[in-house]
């Protein structure tokens, strides 16, 4: 069993997501903020459906992220003018702050996950799992 490696990713996905819900927790924050805020900041406002699909993200965690962003003040939401029946969000200039924040965080568990391995193994790691994930 401890040789397979499905149980290896399993264990090691299981000790990341602990460290990254700790790590962004101590910060009041969450991987979803993390995630939505670097989005809305690379690819400009989107509707909340956009994000979903550009993130991954199902639509229940969407509606409860961008509620959590809103209420801190780090997106805004408004009708988008070229149909009311949906809402466009955008970052705030607080929520960029809130984006490096928690981007350093997000660093910081990098290095704390990949600690044990050298800077060619922390990238040859990269490259192996991306050739696990199936095409999106």
């Amino acid at each position: 069993m401890l040789d397979l490696p499905s149980w290896l990713l399993t264990q090691s996905a299981l000790h990341a997501q602990r460290l990254v819900a700790d790590g962004f927790a101590e910060v009041g924050g969450r991987g979803y903020h993390h995630r939505l805020l670097g989005m809305l900041i690379a690819d400009g406002p989107a509707s909340q459906a956009e994000l979903g699909r550009r993130t991954g993200m199902h639509l229940s965690d969407m509606v409860a992220a961008v509620n959590e962003l809103a209420a801190g003040g780090y997106v805004t939401r408004a009708p988008d003018p070229a149909d009311r029946r949906r809402n466009v969000i955008t970052v705030t200039d607080e929520g960029r702050r809130r984006a490096r924040t928690l981007r350093e965080r997000a660093e910081r568990i990098q290095d704390e996950l990949l600690a044990p391995l050298t800077a060619a193994e922390r990238e040859q790691l990269t490259v192996l799992l991306r050739k696990l994930l199936p095409p999106r």
